[in-house]
């Protein structure tokens, strides 16, 4: 346990606090989910073959729909004017952030967060209307693309260790993502000014090369697979201190997620032994607070990163409506 604890302390610390980690974060994983799986006896054959396994489909579908996109990138940037066009802007807006989170559990999360980023690159918008779009956009995104193992880590490595089927977080969360999503876009018509202005966040941006792609697609399938080692690995620490604690004390301690990765945090609470309202606690929670801030999810990451937006601009926007929506969430989960 005491091994355990001290893998959790530098998966928990040090990708926040150490910039090599944090620029390195799928080996350094990779590395602590060994640990994790050696230390507390869980690593065998059975597993190693699970953790080969398992980031393949995520791994196919950020490679394919990454080479879509990249040959795709002028028709799409031609149909988003179009479109922008023949409609009023707000419907626009909110149309774009329906479709980005929705489509994200088919496209992956990754790809989603490029596609925003054309978006906000072609549209004419003032500064910080483009930074209100990325952050609703980036919390839209974050929540539908848990709706299947191939739309982000943390649907994979929930599925996995459940050792559910596909339609299982469908079925799950579906009934909190989709209406989350609709409302985000639904918000965006009234957060976001739609006056033009030079001063804006978007530029040029080329499109990604073929070795940026492939890379890409090697880190997620190392990500996935050091989760994959990490959540069996910690199974004895959640056994033993998770279980017993109440969904609703789950639910806010995963604000934890706006800070963390949350695929990293559902690798290291997840358990197959826990009932459904459990999970669906700890999910939600994760998904929510996840989009506050930029190191809580890969969209917030990429999109902050190409667009140029600080840790400052994303929390004055975020932060609040994370709070407001966690909320609503735990009205409705826990007291109606």
């Amino acid at each position: 346990m005491i091994g355990l604890f001290i893998i959790l302390i530098l998966v928990l610390f040090l990708p926040f606090s150490v910039k090599k980690v944090e620029h390195n974060l799928e080996a350094f994983l990779f590395v602590m989910g060994i640990a994790a799986a050696t230390v507390s006896g869980m690593m065998n054959l059975h597993l190693i073959e699970k953790a080969l396994v398992d980031p393949i489909n995520i791994t196919l579908a950020v490679l394919i729909a990454g080479l879509i996109t990249k040959w795709a990138q002028r028709p799409l940037e031609t149909a988003i004017l179009a479109t922008s066009k023949a409609m009023t802007p707000r419907i626009f807006l909110a149309l774009m952030v329906i479709v980005l989170g929705l489509a994200s559990s088919i496209i992956t999360a990754i790809i989603a967060a490029i596609i925003l980023v054309i978006i906000v690159n072609v549209l004419p918008l003032e500064r910080q209307s483009e930074v209100r779009f990325t952050v609703l956009a980036c919390f839209s995104i974050g929540l539908g693309a848990t709706l299947t193992p191939i739309g982000e880590p943390l649907s994979t490595i929930v599925v996995s260790k459940l050792g559910e089927d596909f339609g299982y977080l469908m079925e799950l969360v579906g009934p909190e993502v989709i209406p989350a999503v609709i409302v985000l876009g639904v918000i965006s018509m009234f957060f976001v000014k739609t006056k033009e202005s030079s001063n804006t966040l978007g530029s040029e941006q080329p499109a990604e090369t073929y070795k940026e792609i492939i890379i890409r697609a090697a880190k997620i399938y190392l990500f996935v697979m050091g989760l994959t080692f990490l959540g069996h690995g910690f199974e004895p620490l959640i056994e033993k201190y998770i279980l017993g604690l109440s969904p609703e004390l789950l639910y806010w301690i995963n604000m934890i997620s706006a800070i963390l990765d949350n695929a990293t945090l559902a690798a290291a609470e997840v358990s197959p032994a826990m009932d459904e309202e459990t999970i669906r606690a700890i999910l939600l929670g994760l998904l929510i607070a996840g989009g506050m801030l930029i190191p809580g999810n890969i969209p917030n990451i990429i999109a902050a990163g190409k667009l140029n937006i600080t840790s400052k601009e994303w929390a004055v926007f975020g932060l609040p409506v994370g709070l407001v929506i966690m909320a609503i969430y735990f009205v409705i989960l826990f007291v109606f």
